[in-house]
């Protein structure tokens, strides 16, 4: 099987998979497979993977909502779609305790 190498993990993305494998006791290698797996819908229990979503999904409203409640989610999705990264997941964050 081919090895691939993946530069520039951010921090917070690097800390969150080795919580994954030492919370499921799995090596950092299994975790990232099992992500790839099920990110790219490749995982055979993965019914409803991402990947077989419509992409526009997510910003199309179902159901009854009212004018206002409309005019709101499209301004969050909006919002959402202008943003940065690092603005919803930074870098270096700062704990209330760390102050």
């Amino acid at each position: 099987m081919p090895d691939l190498v993946i530069r520039h993990i951010d921090n917070l993305m690097a800390e969150r998979i080795k919580a994954l494998a030492k919370e499921r006791q799995w090596s950092i290698n299994d975790v990232v497979l099992h992500a790839l797996r099920h990110g790219l819908g490749m995982a055979a229990t993965n019914l409803f993977a991402e990947t077989m979503l419509d992409p526009g999904e997510l910003t199309t409203l179902a159901g009854q909502w009212d004018a206002g409640e409309k005019a709101a989610f499209q301004e969050a999705v909006l919002a959402l779609s202008r943003t940065t990264p690092t603005q919803l997941a930074p870098v270096h964050r700062v704990l209330d305790d760390e102050n």
